[in-house]
């Protein structure tokens, strides 16, 4: 049973979590391995004793949550099965939108303020570091890049191993993995460590890595990095 008698909704509660996983990398993770789903209007993860190991992903349709809900259940996520069903509250950005909102505790505002700001800074500084070797190359951006070098702009042949580009330069550990072990056939991801936002994907034949290109072309890893997959030149 997936979600016991609780009615279909937008919110998916999520537990079993590895709580040994940072928080914001706890939330990171979990957006983008959701957000192929559908829109996510929202990550809750907290570390206070009683709700570790617990998270909630809010999305803009139920569509969205009920795949979710089906297709992730039970799926090892930092080596630990997730347990997921709909949650039995509404989201507070959810009951903002519809306009059944009712605000909390000044307290409890501030906190959420303050952490709100926190991220927001952590996440400029993250942007900040990847748009850096764009101006530093002239104004050209990684994605005008192809397996290193930006004036190879022809396509290459269909074949087992895929090029991914625009990553952001900072990103969990095995998040990748995470990304491609969905789809049959899958072999390993190799990072360049000299060049950060790249990354070479490797399946067991064309057919399969094809068929991974086409459902992650322009995967948001972040909201400022759709990805850019190509088949590597041999």
């Amino acid at each position: 049973m997936l979600s016991g008698d609780i009615p279909p909704n937008q919110t998916v509660y999520i537990k079993n979590l590895n709580e040994k996983i940072k928080k914001q990398e706890l939330k990171r993770s979990l957006y983008c391995l959701f957000s192929q789903y559908g829109k996510i209007l929202d990550v809750v993860a907290l570390k206070t004793p009683k709700l570790r190991g617990q998270a909630w992903v809010a999305f803009l349709e139920v569509t969205s949550a009920s795949n979710a809900v089906r297709q992730m259940q039970n799926f090892p996520f930092y080596d630990k099965p997730m347990r997921i069903q709909y949650a039995k509250t509404k989201s507070d950005c959810i009951a903002k939108e519809d306009g059944s909102f009712v605000p909390r505790d000044k307290k409890r505002k501030q906190e959420e303020r303050v952490a709100d700001r926190k991220r927001r800074t952590e996440e400029g500084s993250q942007s900040a570091q990847a748009n850096g070797g764009a101006t530093e190359n002239g104004g050209r951006t990684q994605t005008s890049y192809r397996n290193g070098n930006p004036n190879a702009n022809e396509t290459a042949d269909p074949n087992n191993i895929l090029f991914v580009e625009n990553l952001p330069h900072v990103m969990p550990n095995g998040m990748l993995d995470l990304l491609f072990n969905q789809y049959p056939g899958f072999r390993e991801v190799r990072i360049i460590d000299a060049k950060p936002g790249i990354a070479f994907v490797e399946f067991e034949d064309d057919v399969q890595s094809s068929m991974a290109m086409q459902a992650l072309q322009g995967f948001k890893i972040t909201p400022q990095n759709p990805i850019c997959i190509s088949f590597a030149k041999k």
